[in-house]
């Protein structure tokens, strides 16, 4: 089956918009979500478009703020302080990846904890780790599939690749605290096709364009693609479209994970702000 992420996202901001509505009656103003660009990446530019697009449909206004690629990390910093600080932006977000020069964690560690939607600073993460609060959006969108297709992970041997910040170390995290056996690839792993084949679930967020093949996934398998990358001009993912006919359960690229995955931000914004 594949898996139609922008049904259940809208699904979703379906369910958002009741909330947003039902506060707006006694609230003073629309709820916002504040998203900090520092440069241009066709990819990012499309992710915010994609934002302000659900946003607007649930109700939820939108501040881009827009800063120079040659911007530097004190600057950067000072200026996601800023932004964190005006009341009206009721969370924030950075938009990965950030310029070279600059130092990313440092600037994910301005966001203040009851505004950090996107749960990358080490306070939100370190509170994640504990089992508490919110879900990382990526992961909050497996765990929403899961959900919806009655998908157990407990004693299941599930592979991840990649151990970035977004997809991979969060989800490999939650799914050990769910009682999954997790082995985690990275670009040292010998022999990882050994490891993809005994795998009942795979979840991949490398952001490498069909790294994962057809022979490299056992028939039934099910196969979550969290990787985006751009290849001539479109948006592909890190699994081959092959292997749609081999996974029980598959998420293309696009209209997979990402749509899924930008409801669980504006989920994780009501939810920071009790709506």
């Amino acid at each position: 089956m594949t898996i139609d992420g922008k049904r259940i996202a809208e699904e979703i901001r379906r369910e958002l918009e009741v909330r947003v509505r039902g506060v707006g009656k006694s609230a003073s103003r629309r709820i916002r979500l504040a998203i900090i660009q520092a440069g241009e990446n066709e990819v990012s530019a499309k992710f915010i478009k994609q934002k302000e697009k659900f946003a607007s449909e649930a109700g939820i206004e939108t501040r881009i703020y827009n800063l120079p690629q040659g911007i530097f990390t004190n600057e950067l910093r000072k200026k996601v302080a800023e932004v964190c600080h005006i009341k009206q932006n009721d969370g924030v977000i950075i938009q990965l990846p950030l310029p070279k020069q600059i130092n990313t964690q440092y600037i994910l560690n301005g966001i203040i904890l009851k505004k950090d939607v996107d749960v990358l600073s080490e306070k939100a993460m370190g509170k994640f780790l504990a089992g508490k609060g919110i879900l990382p959006p990526v992961t909050g969108a497996v765990k929403e599939i899961f959900d919806r297709h009655k998908v157990e992970v407990k004693g299941k041997n599930i592979v991840i690749v990649g151990a970035g910040m977004l997809v991979g170390k969060p989800t490999a995290i939650w799914l050990i605290n769910e009682g999954a056996t997790v082995t985690v690839l990275n670009e040292f792993t010998l022999e990882a096709k050994s490891y993809l084949l005994k795998a009942n679930i795979i979840v991949s967020g490398v952001g490498k364009p069909g790294i994962i093949t057809e022979d490299m996934v056992r028939e039934g398998a099910i196969v979550i693609d969290a990787g985006t990358s751009e290849q001539s001009g479109k948006l592909v993912g890190d699994v081959s479209p092959d292997v749609e006919k081999m996974a029980s359960l598959f998420t293309p690229v696009p209209g997979g994970v990402g749509p899924i995955t930008v409801a669980m931000v504006f989920k994780n914004l009501l939810e920071l702000n009790r709506y």
